[in-house]
């Protein structure tokens, strides 16, 4: 290889992106239902826009201000709002989407083996400190877990949710 990588301009990046946000793809929905920092629900917002999922969230004026401040888009994003999440699961179960949670379960699936989705797809991200509920966990059809040779046991909800959002993408 010669020569230097061409670092792109904001102008040149900005030629390359959609002008505008994508409708709902009703495709890939990165689910934190039970947030434990509200933080990590902007920077989630962000990585469904990259990679073209719709987040959902509890519904709640609780959670508007954690929106508004971590979207730093120029356009909004889809997001879809639960008012009682497990039903809106039970719902989404009804549909024949399938749910993935993002948990150490038996069984589970490690992430750099998981396929990109090729069906309507649900993901479960649990609290940080308590993880996915035992009901949610009753309803998901597998579970993906993110290897770590470290000493936590878990990841921000934010860093697991864009590692699971990417690869069901296909996009890593």
């Amino acid at each position: 290889m010669t020569g230097h990588p061409h670092v792109r301009s904001r102008a040149e990046l900005r030629r390359q992106r959609r002008p505008r946000t994508h409708p709902c793809w009703d495709h890939l929905f990165i689910a934190p239902l039970w947030p434990m920092h509200e933080a990590n629900l902007g920077t989630l917002l962000r990585t469904c826009d990259a990679v073209g999922a719709c987040l959902v969230v509890p519904r709640g004026r609780r959670w508007d201000a954690p929106l508004a401040r971590g979207d730093t888009l120029r356009r909004r994003s889809c997001v879809h709002r639960a008012a009682d999440p497990l039903r809106w699961l039970a719902h989404q179960r009804g549909l024949g989407t399938r749910v993935l949670a993002v948990e150490l379960a038996d069984g589970a699936v490690r992430l750099g083996d998981l396929p990109a989705a090729r069906e309507r797809t649900v993901v479960l991200l649990g609290h940080e400190r308590d993880g996915v509920p035992d009901e949610a966990m009753a309803m998901a059809d597998g579970a993906v877990e993110i290897p770590m040779i470290g000493t936590g046991l878990s990841l921000n909800v934010a860093v697991a949710g864009s590692l699971v959002a990417y690869r069901l993408a296909g996009m890593i």
